[in-house]
């Protein structure tokens, strides 16, 4: 247990240090997407599902206190809760019998953005929420297919929530929808990445004997010549 907690607290270090590291901007607030989009779904894979939504929320946590309360705004509180659904999907995904209760997320987050009266005027866009259901039936065969699935789980519950409190125009909903499609690819890479290296840093600390058994790795996703070690 103390070797386990000791790898959720480097996770949070890791995710603080991430969250420090701009991507782009959110419309509609100061907030912005960082290196720790990419980082954030994975944790609950290598350190169970409770653990990694535990670590993943004391993430985000720290740094609305390190950056000064003052500067939160209804963006920041919004942002602690998207990146939990991730980190949950992506969890669920990794197993090969898992329920798929997730799913019901992006459903829900789909009715809610359309009960929005602007929302329902640019309703194709919440079709892009349809992504972590079809993603789900390939999600034990492609990574890509997972983190994509886990990535739009995060963008529907930030998008019905999103236009409930700002209110945006449609024209910017329009606007937004060929860079979501091009963010969202990218993110999906970035914790396909993530999830690669990740595994092979823990797959050589086990290799070391530093790795407690409680933290798993995929095997699958280590590299050959380390793979033959294990």
């Amino acid at each position: 247990m103390k070797s386990k907690l000791i790898f959720v607290f480097l996770f949070i270090i890791l995710g603080f240090v991430a969250l420090q590291l701009p991507v782009n901007k959110l419309a509609g607030s100061r907030v912005s997407f960082t290196l720790f989009d990419l980082f954030a779904p994975i944790s609950a894979v290598f350190l169970g599902s409770v653990y990694g939504i535990i670590a993943v929320f004391f993430m985000q946590g720290a740094n609305l206190i390190f950056n000064g309360l003052g500067n939160v705004d209804k963006g920041s509180i919004i942002r602690l809760f998207p990146t939990l659904f991730a980190v949950l999907y992506f969890a669920l995904a990794a197993k090969s019998k898992s329920k798929n209760y997730i799913l019901f997320v992006p459903l829900i987050s789909i009715l809610v953005f359309n009960l929005h009266p602007i929302g329902k005027t640019v309703w194709y866009y919440s079709l892009f929420w349809f992504i972590p259901l079809l993603a789900w039936p390939l999600r034990r065969r492609f990574l890509f297919a997972r983190a994509l699935g886990a990535t739009f789980t995060a963008h529907s519950v930030g998008g019905a929530v999103w236009i409930w409190v700002f209110n945006l125009p449609a024209a910017v909903w329009i606007s937004l929808i060929p860079i979501v499609a091009m963010e969202r690819g990218i993110f999906a890479l970035g914790v396909s990445a993530s999830y690669i290296l990740m595994n092979n840093i823990l797959s050589f600390l086990s290799y070391k004997q530093f790795l407690p058994k409680s933290v798993t790795f995929d095997r699958r996703y280590v590299l050959r010549t380390l793979n033959s070690k294990l």
